[in-house]
């Protein structure tokens, strides 16, 4: 064995570095304080109706093949991917649909019903444009200090990426139709963040969607984590569930292991963090041990969109509801305003479902209906949640989908549940948002400035948020002890 490593939470990101290391020798115990594997990756199994909670869109699923394949082993024995070719339904208030396909000549003539399709062509060309760039300079890499943003190489990428111009105004080089820009304007949402405040890098989201494709894991996106946890298991790796860390042991400024709730020590030679970055950080270091990262510098971070979560089991099958659909308000931007500005509940929202049952009628019975609305990352008081729950059932049943007569199972998660259950700092669903260039570009680091053999992986760190970034934070991370180690 090279050595002991523990992580921290068994998100997609633990799981990721847990098996690269595994696989080359080291001893890797993984630790989560909840049942299940896979952190927001995680399954509702309840009265028949299965739901995905997170992710429900995949993208860029050779990123989870990797990790399986680059190990030794065979990705498809774990988990097989479904393309949805049109997969998005998006319905405008005044009725009108827009499906979005990754079949360009169907897009474009979807979009000509709107006045907007003569430009699709070299939106297609400049997303891609962005993403290999940012693939190629900065996805695959680990900021061990400031010095690393400033090699030659990074800077040439970050220059043609767009990193001024806000996301809105480059979908207005190609669109004009205001419900078009909504489409492409909710690709933000993907990060946490505001279309009209978050840098136009992230436009490239458009290349993964519309170019590459959106995908379904058969059985349910979670059988990922399921697929990725077996894996693991099969080649000795351990997972301790239901238990809760309260201290990561720091001695002589290096990190030596960690201090569980019921007393128990666990020495390692690393220590990988896999959850939320500032809720870690400050709960399990001493503020002495962390000079750089203070309490109040952690405070200061603006958090990313939460999220107001029904999951609804319907007893009936309802074919007219789309994999992926999306009830857009006909103001967008005031619903940013109420959000990140306003710190409240949207008071028109939009409404996002994911149907998996819909492409996958044997994963559950009936139909299990994810709905989702973009919200603050503030508390809400039960009656205030119980309102608001009624408010997005009345605003679907007026656009003809049976919730309450079909009802069967319900679960509402507030984002003071999504705080709870997942350690999420304020209940935000990706850490913090991506309005600033700090905020979008220079994430927290993969590596402790102040613990030795202590790192992050996870949405809030490099390479940002999402279900393949945070993999590819882990699989960074434990490529980085490898080069160590002489491993690679």
């Amino acid at each position: 064995m090279s050595g002991k490593v523990i992580v921290i939470g068994s998100g997609l990101g633990g799981l990721s570095a847990g098996i690269t290391l595994q696989s080359k020798g080291f001893d890797v115990t993984i630790i989560d304080e909840n049942v299940h594997t896979g952190g927001k990756m995680m399954p509702v199994d309840e009265n028949g109706f299965h739901f995905d909670f997170g992710p429900n869109t995949i993208t860029m699923p050779d990123i989870f093949r990797r990790v399986i394949n680059d190990a030794g082993g065979d990705a498809d024995r774990y988990f097989r991917f479904t393309k949805l070719t049109k997969h998005t339904k998006n319905v405008f208030p005044d009725g009108r649909v827009l499906f979005q396909s990754t079949d360009p000549e169907e897009m474009k003539e979807s979009l000509s019903a709107f006045g907007d399709g003569e430009r699709y062509e070299a939106y297609l060309k400049e997303v891609r444009r962005l993403y290999d760039l940012a693939e190629k300079g900065f996805f695959y890499r680990v900021f061990n200090s400031w010095r690393d943003y400033l090699s030659p190489s990074l800077s040439a990428h970050f220059a043609k990426v767009r990193p001024l111009e806000k996301m809105d105004h480059f979908h207005r080089r190609f669109f004009r139709h205001a419900d078009v820009l909504k489409v492409f304007n909710r690709y933000a949402t993907y990060i946490g963040s505001s279309p009209y405040q978050c840098p136009a890098t992230f436009s490239l989201i458009g290349h993964l969607e519309m170019n590459d494709g959106v995908y379904y894991t058969q059985g349910g996106n979670t059988g990922i984590a399921k697929g990725f946890s077996a894996f693991f298991k099969e080649h000795g790796g351990v997972i301790r569930s239901g238990t809760k860390v309260k201290k990561i042991l720091v001695e002589g400024r290096e990190a030596k292991g960690i201090l569980t709730s019921s007393g128990d020590e666990v020495r390692g030679d690393y220590v990988i963090v896999n959850g939320d970055y500032i809720t870690a950080t400050k709960e399990l270091l001493d503020e002495r041990e962390r000079p750089s990262t203070p309490d109040r510098k952690l405070d200061a971070y603006e958090p990313s969109i939460s999220a107001f979560v029904i999951l609804a089991g319907l007893r009936e099958f309802q074919a007219d509801i789309h994999h992926h659909q999306v009830f857009f308000t006909d103001d967008y931007k005031e619903e940013f305003d109420d959000i990140f500005n306003k710190k409240r509940l949207p008071k028109d929202p939009t409404i996002y479902i994911s149907h998996s049952a819909a492409t996958d009628p044997g994963v559950t019975k009936g139909s299990n209906l994810f709905i989702l609305v973009n919200a603050p990352a503030v508390n809400l008081t039960e009656e205030e949640a119980m309102r608001y729950k009624n408010k997005i059932y009345d605003a679907l049943e007026q656009k003809g989908i049976p919730i309450r007569s079909q009802l069967e199972y319900e679960k509402v998660m507030t984002p003071d549940a999504i705080k709870g259950k997942f350690s999420a700092y304020r209940g935000a669903l990706y850490g913090i948002a991506s309005h600033t260039m700090t905020e979008a570009f220079l994430r927290p680091s993969n590596v402790s400035r102040d613990v030795r053999n202590l790192f992050y992986a996870g949405g809030t760190t490099h390479p940002g948020g999402g279900s393949p970034m945070v993999t590819i934070s882990g699989k960074n991370v434990a490529d980085f002890i490898l080069t160590r180690h002489g491993k690679r």
